[in-house]
Formats: C-alpha cells, structure tokens, sequence
C-alpha cells in the first residue's frame, strides 16, 4: 500500500512530467502561430514559465531526497510531440490549441492544489510553498486564455472569410491555397 509520503513523490514526478509535456506541447504550437502574435508571445512567455515550473518541481523532489522520472518525463514529451504533430494537419490548429491550452492549464490546477493538501498532509511546507507559488501562473495563463478565446476565435472566423492573400500577414503558402 501506498504511503502518503509516496503518493506525494508519485505526483510530483507526474507534475515534472506535466510541465515537461506542457513546454513541448506550446514550443510546438508557438512557432505555427505567425498571424497570432500576442497569443504567440504570452505562449512564448508561458513556456518560459513552465520551464521555471519544472525546475521548482524537481527542487521539490530533490528536498525530499528523490528526483524526477526519466519514463514519465519521456512519456509526457513524447505525447506532445504527436499533439504538435497533429496539429499541423488541420486549418483549424489555432481554435484546436487554444482549447487544449486552456484544458491543459486547468488540469495543472487541479493538480497544483492537490499537491498543496498532500504536502499539507505531509508536513513539507516547503513543498506546499513552492506549488503555491506556481499555482497562480497557471492560474493566470488559464485566465489570459479564457479572456481572448472569444476574440481569437472571431479573428480565426473573420480569417477565413477574406481571400487568402488579403488575410493580415498572408504567407505566400496561404495566398496559393
């Protein structure tokens, strides 16, 4: 049987996984993001963030003497990679990639507020003051996102009603289509 102490190393591991998956995930959907350019920037500033996020994680897992798994963290990136991938075959990617984004930061909530009871739980405050410094990024990137969806969606709409090489910042590519 699991012990407390070990369902809390077990779910930090998954939360460096999940910021390991989360920054492959946006670095992908960044760089296909030219005609978005605010989202294209709080994404970029978001990965850094992340990157931030897992070293606090795996501090968390080095002051409780652990460190982070090699196979989940593996896992987590290749999954976003074939999410990546994914998304460059359909038109829609940016409508596709807001809606993982905002599902994917709500689940590192849920996951950062868990880790906050099961360090409470524990006694490692230190760790519960390091997730709760994490937790309102994600807080924030979920509410950015939710805040911009309408707009970025009607922008997509608009978008897709011009010719292709009267659509703002047109590429090449888009006006042959």
């Amino acid at each position: 049987m699991t012990t407390p102490r070990e369902q809390l190393l077990n779910s930090l591991r998954d939360a460096h996984a999940m910021e390991k998956q989360a920054e492959t995930m946006l670095k992908g959907q960044a760089k296909r993001l030219e005609h978005y350019p605010e989202l294209r920037a709080r994404i970029e500033q978001h990965v850094e963030e992340t990157r931030g996020q897992a070293e606090l994680v795996s501090q968390c897992l080095e002051h409780l003497g652990e460190s982070p798994s090699k196979i989940k963290d593996s896992g987590g990136s290749m999954l976003a990679m074939g999410q990546s991938l994914a998304g460059m075959v359909v038109d829609d990617e940016v409508l596709k990639g807001i809606i993982a984004c905002y599902s994917f930061e709500h689940m590192e909530i849920a996951s950062y507020r868990q880790l906050i009871a099961m360090a409470q739980a524990v006694g490692e405050p230190e760790v519960q003051r390091i997730c709760e410094q994490i937790l309102p990024e994600e807080e924030a990137m979920a509410a950015w996102l939710e805040q911009r969806m309408d707009g970025i969606t009607e922008e997509f709409m608009m978008r897709l009603g011009m010719p292709p090489d009267a659509r703002p910042g047109a590429s090449r590519a888009e006006a042959k289509r």
